[in-house]
Protein backbone atom coordinates (compact mmCIF):
# COMPACT_ATOMS: atom_id res chain seq x y z
CA UNK A 1 0.00 0.00 0.00
CA UNK A 2 2.75 2.14 0.58
CA UNK A 3 3.67 2.71 -3.16
CA UNK A 4 0.46 4.23 -3.27
CA UNK A 5 -1.45 5.83 -0.16
CA UNK A 6 0.83 8.96 -0.03
CA UNK A 7 -0.60 9.93 -3.34
CA UNK A 8 -4.52 8.80 -2.61
CA UNK A 9 -4.35 11.11 0.59
CA UNK A 10 -3.07 13.65 -1.55
CA UNK A 11 -5.81 13.97 -3.70
CA UNK A 12 -8.26 13.25 -1.32
CA UNK A 13 -7.11 16.35 0.30
CA UNK A 14 -6.90 18.50 -2.82
CA UNK A 15 -10.05 17.51 -4.38
CA UNK A 16 -12.06 20.40 -6.08
CA UNK A 17 -14.95 22.22 -4.93
CA UNK A 18 -17.52 22.01 -7.53
CA UNK A 19 -21.06 24.05 -7.31
CA UNK A 20 -22.39 23.36 -10.89
CA UNK A 21 -24.05 19.95 -11.69
CA UNK A 22 -21.40 16.93 -11.58
CA UNK A 23 -21.44 14.42 -15.12
CA UNK A 24 -20.73 11.29 -14.36
CA UNK A 25 -19.10 8.93 -17.15
CA UNK A 26 -19.68 5.59 -15.83
CA UNK A 27 -17.70 2.64 -17.74
CA UNK A 28 -17.44 -1.17 -17.00
CA UNK A 29 -14.45 -2.74 -18.14
CA UNK A 30 -14.58 -6.40 -18.53
CA UNK A 31 -11.57 -9.01 -18.54
CA UNK A 32 -13.55 -10.78 -20.74
CA UNK A 33 -11.89 -14.69 -20.29
CA UNK A 34 -14.06 -17.48 -21.83
CA UNK A 35 -10.88 -19.76 -21.45
CA UNK A 36 -10.58 -18.95 -17.25
CA UNK A 37 -8.78 -22.23 -16.09
CA UNK A 38 -10.07 -24.29 -19.04
CA UNK A 39 -8.53 -24.00 -22.33
CA UNK A 40 -9.53 -27.41 -23.52
CA UNK A 41 -13.28 -27.19 -23.03
CA UNK A 42 -15.01 -25.68 -25.93
CA UNK A 43 -18.51 -26.39 -24.14
CA UNK A 44 -17.62 -24.54 -21.18
CA UNK A 45 -16.56 -21.61 -23.39
CA UNK A 46 -19.72 -21.77 -25.07
CA UNK A 47 -21.85 -21.76 -21.73
CA UNK A 48 -19.98 -18.78 -20.49
CA UNK A 49 -20.43 -16.22 -23.58
CA UNK A 50 -24.10 -17.58 -23.97
CA UNK A 51 -24.63 -16.83 -20.34
CA UNK A 52 -23.86 -12.95 -21.18
CA UNK A 53 -25.72 -13.29 -24.52
CA UNK A 54 -28.95 -14.13 -22.95
CA UNK A 55 -28.61 -12.53 -19.83
CA UNK A 56 -26.76 -9.44 -19.87
CA UNK A 57 -29.56 -7.64 -22.85
CA UNK A 58 -31.88 -9.02 -20.24
CA UNK A 59 -30.55 -6.89 -17.59
CA UNK A 60 -29.18 -3.82 -19.38
CA UNK A 61 -32.16 -2.91 -21.16
CA UNK A 62 -33.64 -2.23 -17.84
CA UNK A 63 -31.66 1.03 -17.06
CA UNK A 64 -31.09 4.07 -19.14
CA UNK A 65 -28.58 6.81 -18.51
CA UNK A 66 -30.08 10.82 -18.65
CA UNK A 67 -29.48 10.11 -22.31
CA UNK A 68 -31.36 7.25 -22.68
CA UNK A 69 -28.58 5.07 -22.75
CA UNK A 70 -28.26 1.38 -21.49
CA UNK A 71 -25.46 0.78 -19.91
CA UNK A 72 -22.11 0.14 -22.14
CA UNK A 73 -20.26 -3.13 -21.21
CA UNK A 74 -16.62 -3.17 -22.80
CA UNK A 75 -15.72 -6.39 -23.15
CA UNK A 76 -11.53 -6.18 -23.45
CA UNK A 77 -11.34 -10.06 -25.57
CA UNK A 78 -8.20 -11.90 -24.73
CA UNK A 79 -6.14 -12.09 -27.86
CA UNK A 80 -4.37 -15.74 -27.29
CA UNK A 81 -8.29 -16.75 -26.55
CA UNK A 82 -9.99 -16.01 -29.69
CA UNK A 83 -12.72 -17.40 -31.52
CA UNK A 84 -14.67 -16.39 -34.12
CA UNK A 85 -18.01 -17.66 -32.47
CA UNK A 86 -17.86 -16.05 -29.58
CA UNK A 87 -16.72 -12.56 -30.91
CA UNK A 88 -19.48 -12.53 -33.53
CA UNK A 89 -21.98 -13.35 -30.89
CA UNK A 90 -20.83 -10.27 -28.49
CA UNK A 91 -20.40 -8.07 -31.84
CA UNK A 92 -24.35 -8.99 -32.32
CA UNK A 93 -24.68 -7.85 -28.89
CA UNK A 94 -23.04 -4.60 -29.40
CA UNK A 95 -24.49 -4.15 -32.48
CA UNK A 96 -27.74 -3.92 -30.57
CA UNK A 97 -25.91 -0.92 -28.12
CA UNK A 98 -25.70 -3.55 -25.18
CA UNK A 99 -21.37 -2.20 -25.28
CA UNK A 100 -18.13 -2.45 -27.41
CA UNK A 101 -15.26 -4.60 -27.74
CA UNK A 102 -11.35 -4.03 -27.22
CA UNK A 103 -8.45 -5.76 -26.22
CA UNK A 104 -6.93 -7.95 -23.39
CA UNK A 105 -3.32 -9.40 -23.76
CA UNK A 106 -1.84 -12.35 -21.42
CA UNK A 107 1.48 -12.81 -22.82
CA UNK A 108 5.26 -13.77 -20.96
CA UNK A 109 8.74 -13.55 -21.87
CA UNK A 110 7.59 -11.44 -25.07
CA UNK A 111 9.68 -9.47 -27.67
CA UNK A 112 8.72 -6.12 -29.24
CA UNK A 113 8.78 -7.73 -32.69
CA UNK A 114 6.34 -10.14 -31.60
CA UNK A 115 4.08 -8.14 -29.55
CA UNK A 116 3.40 -5.18 -32.70
CA UNK A 117 2.51 -8.36 -34.94
CA UNK A 118 -0.01 -9.67 -32.47
CA UNK A 119 -1.37 -6.51 -31.49
CA UNK A 120 -1.88 -5.20 -35.26
CA UNK A 121 -3.40 -8.66 -36.28
CA UNK A 122 -5.83 -8.91 -33.79
CA UNK A 123 -6.78 -5.50 -34.27
CA UNK A 124 -7.11 -6.35 -38.10
CA UNK A 125 -9.25 -9.22 -37.37
CA UNK A 126 -11.65 -7.64 -34.62
CA UNK A 127 -12.18 -4.93 -36.94
CA UNK A 128 -12.68 -6.93 -40.59
CA UNK A 129 -14.12 -9.70 -39.33
CA UNK A 130 -16.56 -8.53 -36.48
CA UNK A 131 -16.57 -4.78 -37.05
CA UNK A 132 -15.03 -3.66 -33.75
CA UNK A 133 -12.56 -1.18 -33.13
CA UNK A 134 -12.96 2.37 -34.53
CA UNK A 135 -10.41 3.99 -37.78
CA UNK A 136 -8.15 6.68 -37.06
CA UNK A 137 -10.43 9.54 -39.09
CA UNK A 138 -6.96 11.03 -40.18
CA UNK A 139 -4.39 8.51 -40.25
CA UNK A 140 -6.68 5.49 -41.20
CA UNK A 141 -5.11 3.29 -39.01
CA UNK A 142 -7.19 0.66 -36.31
CA UNK A 143 -7.45 2.02 -33.07
CA UNK A 144 -8.03 0.13 -29.72
CA UNK A 145 -8.43 0.70 -25.80
CA UNK A 146 -6.50 -2.24 -23.93
CA UNK A 147 -5.73 -4.14 -20.72
CA UNK A 148 -3.35 -5.74 -20.02
CA UNK A 149 -3.64 -9.53 -18.57
CA UNK A 150 -1.94 -10.04 -14.97
CA UNK A 151 -1.84 -5.96 -14.40
CA UNK A 152 1.70 -5.94 -15.96
CA UNK A 153 1.78 -3.08 -18.56
CA UNK A 154 5.51 -2.09 -19.54
CA UNK A 155 7.30 -5.27 -17.73
CA UNK A 156 5.46 -3.53 -14.17
CA UNK A 157 6.00 -6.90 -12.32
CA UNK A 158 9.35 -7.68 -10.66
CA UNK A 159 11.58 -10.25 -12.95
CA UNK A 160 9.45 -9.32 -15.82
CA UNK A 161 6.79 -12.05 -15.20
CA UNK A 162 3.82 -11.50 -17.57
CA UNK A 163 4.95 -9.21 -19.90
CA UNK A 164 9.27 -8.90 -21.02
CA UNK A 165 8.98 -6.18 -22.89
CA UNK A 166 10.76 -2.59 -21.82
CA UNK A 167 9.40 0.41 -23.21
CA UNK A 168 5.59 -1.43 -24.55
CA UNK A 169 3.45 2.02 -23.70
CA UNK A 170 5.63 3.42 -27.20
CA UNK A 171 4.89 -0.22 -28.34
CA UNK A 172 1.25 0.28 -27.46
CA UNK A 173 0.91 3.61 -28.92
CA UNK A 174 2.90 2.51 -32.21
CA UNK A 175 0.04 -0.45 -32.62
CA UNK A 176 -2.94 2.03 -32.14
CA UNK A 177 -3.57 1.91 -28.67
CA UNK A 178 -5.47 4.95 -27.99
CA UNK A 179 -6.14 4.50 -24.05
CA UNK A 180 -5.15 1.90 -21.51
CA UNK A 181 -7.32 1.01 -18.47
CA UNK A 182 -5.24 -1.47 -16.71
CA UNK A 183 -5.49 0.33 -13.19
CA UNK A 184 -5.92 0.08 -10.76
CA UNK A 185 -3.84 -2.61 -9.83
CA UNK A 186 -3.28 -2.87 -6.31
CA UNK A 187 -2.71 -5.20 -4.46
CA UNK A 188 -0.28 -6.14 -6.99
CA UNK A 189 2.86 -5.19 -6.89
CA UNK A 190 2.08 -3.73 -10.88
CA UNK A 191 0.32 -0.55 -8.96
CA UNK A 192 1.56 2.78 -9.79
CA UNK A 193 1.90 5.70 -7.30
CA UNK A 194 0.06 8.38 -9.29
CA UNK A 195 -3.63 6.90 -8.42
CA UNK A 196 -7.53 8.26 -9.32
CA UNK A 197 -5.67 10.32 -12.63
CA UNK A 198 -6.22 10.41 -16.25
CA UNK A 199 -2.51 11.39 -17.55
CA UNK A 200 -0.18 10.82 -20.06
CA UNK A 201 2.60 8.18 -19.94
CA UNK A 202 5.95 8.42 -21.76
CA UNK A 203 7.70 5.04 -22.62
CA UNK A 204 11.22 4.45 -21.78
CA UNK A 205 13.96 3.19 -23.64
CA UNK A 206 15.19 0.22 -22.38
CA UNK A 207 13.15 0.66 -19.43
CA UNK A 208 9.68 -0.64 -17.60
CA UNK A 209 6.56 1.04 -15.94
CA UNK A 210 6.95 4.39 -17.00
CA UNK A 211 3.12 5.10 -16.08
CA UNK A 212 4.53 5.23 -12.40
CA UNK A 213 3.95 8.87 -12.89
CA UNK A 214 2.74 11.13 -15.65
CA UNK A 215 1.42 14.73 -16.92
CA UNK A 216 -2.14 14.99 -15.90
CA UNK A 217 -5.03 15.64 -18.94
CA UNK A 218 -5.82 19.49 -18.41
CA UNK A 219 -7.78 21.68 -20.10
CA UNK A 220 -6.64 24.02 -22.59
CA UNK A 221 -3.07 21.69 -22.67
CA UNK A 222 -1.75 19.47 -25.76
CA UNK A 223 -1.56 15.74 -25.37
CA UNK A 224 1.78 14.72 -24.38
CA UNK A 225 4.08 11.37 -23.86
CA UNK A 226 2.88 8.20 -25.50
CA UNK A 227 -0.60 6.86 -24.12
CA UNK A 228 -3.52 8.01 -22.33
CA UNK A 229 -4.36 6.47 -19.06
CA UNK A 230 -7.73 6.33 -17.20
CA UNK A 231 -7.57 4.86 -14.00
CA UNK A 232 -10.44 3.73 -11.96
CA UNK A 233 -11.22 4.85 -8.18
CA UNK A 234 -8.28 3.46 -5.65
CA UNK A 235 -8.48 3.82 -1.73
CA UNK A 236 -9.31 2.88 1.59
CA UNK A 237 -12.81 1.85 1.89
CA UNK A 238 -13.89 2.67 5.45
CA UNK A 239 -17.72 2.20 5.28
CA UNK A 240 -17.00 -1.40 3.50
CA UNK A 241 -14.99 -3.95 5.87
CA UNK A 242 -13.45 -7.29 6.11
CA UNK A 243 -15.49 -9.75 8.27
CA UNK A 244 -13.04 -9.21 10.91
CA UNK A 245 -14.22 -5.54 10.69
CA UNK A 246 -10.72 -3.72 8.93
CA UNK A 247 -10.52 -1.55 6.11
CA UNK A 248 -10.39 -2.82 2.87
CA UNK A 249 -8.77 -1.33 -0.64
CA UNK A 250 -11.22 0.11 -2.79
CA UNK A 251 -9.69 -1.00 -6.29
CA UNK A 252 -13.03 -1.02 -8.85
CA UNK A 253 -13.03 -4.66 -8.90
CA UNK A 254 -16.71 -5.96 -8.76
CA UNK A 255 -17.08 -9.94 -8.41
CA UNK A 256 -19.10 -12.16 -6.48
CA UNK A 257 -16.62 -10.95 -3.24
CA UNK A 258 -16.79 -7.43 -3.82
CA UNK A 259 -19.85 -6.84 -4.78
CA UNK A 260 -21.35 -3.20 -5.81
CA UNK A 261 -22.63 -1.72 -2.96
CA UNK A 262 -24.08 1.32 -2.69
CA UNK A 263 -20.66 2.73 -0.19
CA UNK A 264 -18.37 1.77 -2.77
CA UNK A 265 -20.54 3.73 -5.73
CA UNK A 266 -20.60 6.24 -3.27
CA UNK A 267 -16.60 6.45 -2.84
CA UNK A 268 -16.32 5.53 -6.37
CA UNK A 269 -17.93 8.76 -7.24
CA UNK A 270 -16.02 10.89 -3.88
CA UNK A 271 -12.70 9.58 -6.02
CA UNK A 272 -13.25 12.62 -8.12
CA UNK A 273 -11.39 11.20 -10.86
CA UNK A 274 -11.75 14.24 -13.93
CA UNK A 275 -9.48 16.18 -16.44
CA UNK A 276 -7.61 18.88 -14.37
CA UNK A 277 -10.20 21.96 -15.05
CA UNK A 278 -12.65 20.00 -15.39
CA UNK A 279 -13.77 19.02 -12.45
CA UNK A 280 -18.06 19.00 -12.92
CA UNK A 281 -16.81 15.80 -15.42
CA UNK A 282 -15.85 12.94 -13.42
CA UNK A 283 -15.01 9.71 -14.51
CA UNK A 284 -15.43 6.07 -13.17
CA UNK A 285 -14.09 3.02 -14.51
CA UNK A 286 -14.87 -0.23 -12.61
CA UNK A 287 -13.72 -3.73 -13.88
CA UNK A 288 -14.64 -7.42 -13.40
CA UNK A 289 -13.67 -10.60 -14.45
CA UNK A 290 -17.05 -11.73 -16.14
CA UNK A 291 -16.40 -15.27 -17.36
CA UNK A 292 -16.49 -16.46 -14.04
CA UNK A 293 -19.21 -18.53 -12.98
CA UNK A 294 -19.12 -17.49 -9.16
CA UNK A 295 -19.32 -13.54 -10.57
CA UNK A 296 -22.02 -14.11 -12.87
CA UNK A 297 -25.10 -13.56 -10.47
CA UNK A 298 -23.87 -10.60 -9.53
CA UNK A 299 -22.91 -9.50 -12.50
CA UNK A 300 -25.77 -10.22 -14.29
CA UNK A 301 -28.32 -10.16 -11.42
CA UNK A 302 -29.76 -8.40 -8.38
CA UNK A 303 -26.40 -6.74 -7.22
CA UNK A 304 -26.13 -4.80 -10.71
CA UNK A 305 -29.57 -3.97 -10.54
CA UNK A 306 -29.08 -2.76 -7.28
CA UNK A 307 -25.76 -0.96 -8.50
CA UNK A 308 -27.63 0.43 -11.60
CA UNK A 309 -30.78 1.16 -9.77
CA UNK A 310 -28.60 3.47 -7.27
CA UNK A 311 -26.79 5.18 -9.93
CA UNK A 312 -29.76 5.84 -11.55
CA UNK A 313 -31.63 7.60 -8.87
CA UNK A 314 -28.85 9.17 -6.08
CA UNK A 315 -26.51 9.90 -9.13
CA UNK A 316 -28.91 10.90 -12.02
CA UNK A 317 -31.40 13.49 -9.93
CA UNK A 318 -30.73 16.41 -13.02
CA UNK A 319 -29.71 18.74 -10.23
CA UNK A 320 -26.91 17.69 -8.15
CA UNK A 321 -25.60 14.85 -10.55
CA UNK A 322 -26.48 13.68 -14.10
CA UNK A 323 -25.01 10.30 -15.17
CA UNK A 324 -23.50 8.79 -18.16
CA UNK A 325 -23.93 5.32 -19.08
CA UNK A 326 -20.23 5.16 -21.59
CA UNK A 327 -17.81 2.71 -23.05
CA UNK A 328 -13.88 3.26 -22.85
CA UNK A 329 -14.01 4.36 -26.73
CA UNK A 330 -16.65 7.46 -25.41
CA UNK A 331 -14.89 8.24 -22.27
CA UNK A 332 -11.85 8.74 -23.97
CA UNK A 333 -13.67 10.51 -26.60
CA UNK A 334 -15.31 12.75 -23.54
CA UNK A 335 -11.83 12.87 -22.04
CA UNK A 336 -10.41 14.39 -25.33
CA UNK A 337 -13.41 16.98 -25.84
CA UNK A 338 -12.56 18.66 -21.72
CA UNK A 339 -8.46 18.36 -23.10
CA UNK A 340 -10.08 20.72 -25.96
CA UNK A 341 -11.67 23.45 -23.58
CA UNK A 342 -15.02 21.68 -24.41
CA UNK A 343 -17.98 22.07 -21.31
CA UNK A 344 -21.09 21.51 -20.91
CA UNK A 345 -23.26 18.29 -21.48
CA UNK A 346 -20.80 15.36 -22.26
CA UNK A 347 -23.11 13.26 -24.23
CA UNK A 348 -22.27 15.73 -27.00
CA UNK A 349 -18.35 14.24 -26.98
CA UNK A 350 -19.36 10.24 -27.16
CA UNK A 351 -17.92 10.59 -30.57
CA UNK A 352 -15.59 13.26 -30.32
CA UNK A 353 -12.67 11.55 -31.94
CA UNK A 354 -13.11 8.64 -32.34
CA UNK A 355 -16.53 7.16 -34.81
CA UNK A 356 -18.41 4.58 -33.15
CA UNK A 357 -17.24 1.41 -34.88
CA UNK A 358 -20.17 -0.87 -37.15
CA UNK A 359 -20.46 -4.13 -35.41
CA UNK A 360 -22.39 -6.65 -37.18
CA UNK A 361 -25.16 -8.55 -36.10
CA UNK A 362 -25.23 -12.32 -36.38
Amino acid sequence: MDIWFFSYLKNVISRPKIKEPVHIMFCFADHFEPQWKNRDNIDLERERVDRWFKDYPAMAEQHKDADGHMPKHCFFYPEEEYRYEHLAKLSDMCYRGFGEIEIHLHHDNDTPENFTKVMTNFANTLHNDHGALPVNPETGQIMYAFIHGNWSLDNSLPNGYMCGINNEIALLKQTGCYVDMTLPSAPSPAQTKKVNSIYYATGIPGGCKAHNTGVDVEVGKAASGDLMLIQGPLGVALKWRTPKGLPRIENSDVRNTMPPLKSRVDQWVDSHIHVKGRPEWLFIKVHTHGTQEDSMETLLGKPRHEMHNYLETKYNDGENYILHYVSAREMYNIVKAAEAGESGNPNLYRDFVLPKPSFKPL
